[in-house]
């Protein structure tokens, strides 16, 4: 990566962060209550260096091999930051991946149904490792996202309880049916905080994590819960294409 290209990267970084300090202010929050994921889809390795000695040490990937990919190109760098670096799993799973993904990321947002919680435990228990998840829920029911149906949330909870001991289920995490619409998304992120008190309750479990909002609307989900918000395009600008 360029200077130019650098100083560019620094700029929109902190324009987010400046965004983030506004929102946690408007909604009388503290920053350590709120993590800052730089979603990395499609960005080159040296990209993530970059933002990395910046200080950002949390990054989200959409797809598993390139995830896995990015991660042994910056390991292979010999950066010293690179073990350093956290990575979340936050696009859709095939339970024919769940071998490669569980285990592999410090939390997978994009759990949706009992047949991937079965796949990962599978897996998890071979390797004797515990995978901490959130579970997507589809807050506008649209036919073409993934996610859990609301009327489906206590099943999946359950069988993640019942079957699954080396799943630990942290929260929820959506994608309102809104895109970069601000405000509009509110409703959604408030549906998703009231599906996750209500989860709490039924389930006993302290599910800490929100995971929800983005580019366009992340100051809403602040003010609405967000415990994770997701930041890709205004922080690296337009994806490459892949």
């Amino acid at each position: 990566m360029d200077n130019d290209a650098r100083d560019g990267l620094r700029q929109h970084y902190e324009a987010v962060l400046s965004r983030l300090e506004k929102g946690l202010g408007m909604a009388g929050r503290k920053r350590e209550e709120v993590l800052l994921l730089a979603v990395s889809k499609f960005q080159p390795a040296d990209a993530v260096a970059a933002l990395a000695a910046m200080g950002q040490m949390d990054f989200g990937e959409n797809y598993v091999q390139e995830g896995l990919e990015k991660r042994h190109e910056l390991d292979n760098a010999d950066l010293t930051l690179a073990s350093k670096l956290r990575w979340h799993m936050i696009g859709h799973v095939q339970s024919r991946k769940a071998s490669q993904t569980a285990g592999n990321f410090c939390l997978i947002h994009t759990l949706d149904s009992v047949k991937l919680a079965s796949a990962m435990e599978k897996h998890l228990c071979q390797v004797d490792a515990v995978q901490k998840v959130l579970i997507e829920v589809n807050v506008g029911d649209e036919d073409q996202k993934t996610g859990l149906a609301r009327e489906d949330l206590h099943a999946l909870a359950d069988h993640v309880q019942s079957s699954c001991p080396h799943l630990s289920l942290q929260g929820l995490m959506c994608i309102p049916p809104v895109y970069d619409a601000g405000e509009e998304a509110r409703p959604y992120f408030a549906l998703l905080r009231k599906l996750c008190e209500e989860l709490r309750t039924y389930t006993g479990l302290a599910l800490p994590e929100l995971s929800m909002g983005m580019s366009g609307d992340f100051e809403w989900a602040i003010a609405e819960g967000a415990t994770i918000v997701r930041v890709g395009t205004d922080i690296f600008g337009p994806r490459p294409h892949k």
